[in-house]
């Protein structure tokens, strides 16, 4: 990083773009990925430099950045040539709600905005809180969460730990932890053994269809199935690991689960 704070930032996920908008930092955007869409001026305001597991390069170097933010090990490749490059890098890795809060307080710190980021992620903590306890003492619903259709994908940690702060109880706990999707395909076997009272689906990049959902073999006798209960969440509402997760994508679980 050249300077301190950094004015200058790139970010290849849509989640930082959000926190640093959040923080009043968003002047110091100058590059996003193309998936940002929140807040909606981001679209017209910022330059789009990347996808998701790829990225413009030559782009990035040509608006000089002393900082780029990226995610995960899908765009690892993509941080080593800018670090080759000589551009600084911080590659975030959050995969449960815990790791999302952290985020916002280490972008924060990276930024020189330490004190707003503990505001915004006490704030959101709070929320959390208080959902979580009007919901306490409800029997929890049991919830598949559908990432992705073929294959079949089960939700991601942070989904998993909003979806028990909703008064949900994910049937595939376990496979929520796992970070790689690879590592959380179902069968539709599966699905029907866990018997979910509710299916909640966002298929990233595409819409949701409900209907073959609800007609693969063997699911009718499915509860969520039988009542009714398949909801699609908006991908970027749920999909990013960051402040539409906590607050949009959470709401979105909890009207689904009310």
């Amino acid at each position: 990083m050249r300077r301190f704070p950094p004015e200058r930032i790139v970010c290849l996920t849509e989640e930082t773009v959000e926190t640093l908008y959040l923080l009043g930092a968003e002047d110091r955007i100058v590059g996003v990925s193309g998936y940002a869409v929140r807040p909606p001026r981001v679209r017209r305001e910022k330059p789009r430099v990347s996808a998701f597991t790829s990225a413009d390069i030559p782009k990035i170097l040509a608006l000089a950045p002393d900082l780029v933010l990226a995610f995960s090990d899908l765009q690892a490749d993509i941080a080593a040539d800018l670090a080759r490059a000589g551009v600084a890098v911080h590659l975030f890795n959050q995969r449960d709600v815990a790791g999302c809060l952290a985020m916002v307080r280490t972008l924060g710190a990276l930024v020189g905005l330490p004190e707003r980021a503990e505001t915004l992620a006490a704030g959101f903590e709070a929320r959390l809180a208080a959902a979580a306890e009007a919901v306490r003492d409800r029997p929890p619903l049991r919830v598949y969460f559908e990432e992705w259709d073929a294959p079949m994908i089960s939700g991601i940690g942070w989904v998993s730990d909003l979806i028990a702060l909703a008064g949900g109880c994910d049937v595939f706990p376990d496979l929520s932890r796992q970070p790689a999707a690879k590592d959380r395909i179902v069968s539709p076997e599966q699905v029907i053994a866990a018997a979910p009272q509710v299916i909640l689906a966002s298929w990233c990049g595409k819409r949701v269809n409900i209907a073959r959902i609800r007609d693969r073999p063997g699911w009718a006798a499915i509860p969520a199935v039988r009542d009714g209960r398949i909801h699609e969440i908006k991908a970027p509402l749920i999909l990013q690991p960051g402040p539409a997760a906590l607050t949009d994508g959470f709401a979105a679980i909890r009207a689904c689960l009310g």
